[in-house]
């Protein structure tokens, strides 16, 4: 395994739990004997295997997972839980085998079973963020919140994995459920009383929240991303909708600042609430921006029953305030108190929160503002770009590249929407995974050019070099805006994962440059 992989968070002390008492209650099928076995843990992979595992063998795209049941034995596999093709590969390999239609679909219900972090169990508040843009942000305020408010929380987000205090960089948006399970586990065991979690379209798609019901469940918005994944935006809309059902959540929060809010709304069957933005939408809390300053946004939320709450941001943009309000918004639906959750943040001057990689500004007081973001859409492009112009007297650098094997379908109005908002565009690489860089990078070019044949466009590679570039055309009063890498400290590059911060290489431009931090 990459050693820059970051490990599966499990718990401490796993209680065993018997084989056969797990196929009897689920009623399943069996090859093997089942006498004395017992299992402490499950997983999908040889290389997260710990001994008293459960292994499980899923069907992929070239492999079968069974085909690895020997190594998993070697490892301390206790069993394997597989597909009727799975046992006829895995027959003579000497584990009992467990028996399901879908081992992936099986997963979720069966971790939930080992680790009992099911519905029963002493878990604690769950709370689901999905949509294109704001999952991290509205997922990490909502944390913050949470900690102003006292609680001890977890945190699962495309950047990281929180535990309390612990903090481990994430894999994938959304864990496998094998692992999500174990990880709650984990947070059990650390007296976590609430976790935020960001869900993906891909998550609920692939099973991956399985065995998990949570008590609130929001949506952003939708926008053109993941089109390598979902054959259009219907069938990617689609995907999101599970979420807001009886058997994913309990209550729903839907923002209807895309026209697909209202789709949410008429299609989610548990009691929901909307919230919005716009003035001209009509919604049960609205949300009013007060002032605009280069470190806090200060806005005003108003609900039903003329509740109101006025707290900062410590950010910029409007999105970002939609993103807070929407987990002001999640809080009351849990069941905590508008008035409570004011006065917690009163006491500290309004939402405490560090969003890594989201509109960070990672530059000092003197020369250009530096900020690097996550953002990988035509939409997180157009809205963090207005909040960078908003703030900047001279002018807005952007810098950015695509994703190499993803959806190509969006690169040509990312690169439009970043001419129309910058003064200067600086293209680079970004993750070329198993593409041409070269290539992606033309695509680029070419679409930013025949959008304005007039902008000033540099081609730049590596992004080493693109950022010292984009520092050297800006002035004292501009802002470079470098968005795709973000929190991620790597990039991959033909299937390896190079490390590299975009935080550490934009520092470092400016300091080569005469900028002091």
């Amino acid at each position: 395994m990459n050693a820059r992989i970051p490990p599966v968070l499990r718990p401490e002390h796993p209680s065993a739990r018997s084989l056969g008492q797990l196929v009897s209650e689920f009623g399943l099928e069996h090859d093997g004997s089942l006498d004395g076995v017992e299992v402490t843990g499950v997983t999908l992979s040889t290389g997260d295997l710990h001994p008293g595992d459960l292994y499980v063998g899923v069907p992929g795209e070239h492999r079968h997972g069974a085909e690895f049941a020997a190594q998993a034995r070697d490892g301390g596999a206790v069993a394997l839980m597989t597909d009727r093709r799975g046992l006829e590969i895995a027959r003579d390999v000497g584990l009992p085998v467990v028996l399901v239609d879908s081992p992936r679909a099986a997963l979720g219900d069966v971790s939930a079973w080992i680790y009992r972090t099911g519905e029963g169990t002493d878990s604690p508040l769950l709370f689901a963020v999905t949509g294109t843009n704001g999952k991290t942000s509205t997922s990490y305020l909502l944390e913050g919140v949470l900690r102003q408010l006292g609680l001890v929380t977890g945190l699962s987000s495309t950047a990281e994995r929180h535990i309390g205090d612990l903090t481990v960089v994430s894999r994938l948006t959304t864990p496998e459920a094998s692992e999500m399970h174990a990880l709650l586990a984990r947070m059990r065991e650390s007296e976590v009383r609430a976790v935020a979690v960001e869900v993906s379209a891909q998550a609920l798609s692939r099973n991956r929240v399985d065995g998990l019901v949570f008590d609130v469940a929001a949506f952003t918005n939708l926008s053109h991303d993941h089109l390598d994944d979902y054959a259009d935006m219907e069938e990617y809309f689609q995907a999101k909708l599970p979420l807001f059902q009886p058997d994913r959540s309990r209550r729903a929060v839907i923002s209807l600042d895309s026209p697909w809010g209202q789709r949410v709304v008429d299609s989610a069957r548990v009691p929901l609430t909307t919230i919005t933005i716009l003035p001209e939408v009509e919604a049960d809390w609205r949300v009013e921006i007060l002032d605009e300053q280069a470190a806090w946004t200060e806005f005003r939320l108003t609900g039903p029953e003329s509740r109101e709450l006025v707290t900062r941001v410590p950010l910029i943009g409007w999105h970002m305030v939609a993103n807070a309000a929407l987990a002001l918004v999640m809080l009351v639906e849990a069941g905590f108190e508008l008035g409570a959750i004011e006065q917690a943040l009163a006491a500290d001057g309004g939402i405490v929160a560090y969003l890594p990689g989201r509109t960070e500004r990672v530059s000092g007081d003197r020369g250009p503002s530096v900020y690097v973001d996550f953002g990988h859409s035509p939409d997180a492009f157009l809205t963090t770009l207005a909040a960078v112009r908003r703030f900047t007297p001279g002018k807005v650098i952007m810098l950015f590249g695509a994703d190499g094997d993803r959806d190509k379908t969006k690169r040509a109005e990312m690169a439009r929407v970043a001419a129309a908002g910058s003064d200067v565009l600086v293209v680079t690489d970004h993750h070329p995974r198993f593409e041409d860089p070269q290539a992606i990078r033309t695509t680029l070019v070419e679409a930013a050019r025949a959008a304005f044949p007039e902008h000033e466009i540099h081609e730049v590679s590596p992004p080493e070099a693109a950022i010292r570039t984009a520092v050297g055309l800006a002035d004292e009063g501009d802002s470079i805006l470098w968005a795709g890498p973000g929190h991620q400290d790597y990039r991959d590059i033909r299937g390896e994962r190079t490390p590299y911060s975009a935080r550490d290489e934009a520092r470092a431009a400016l300091r080569e440059a005469g900028w002091a931090e």
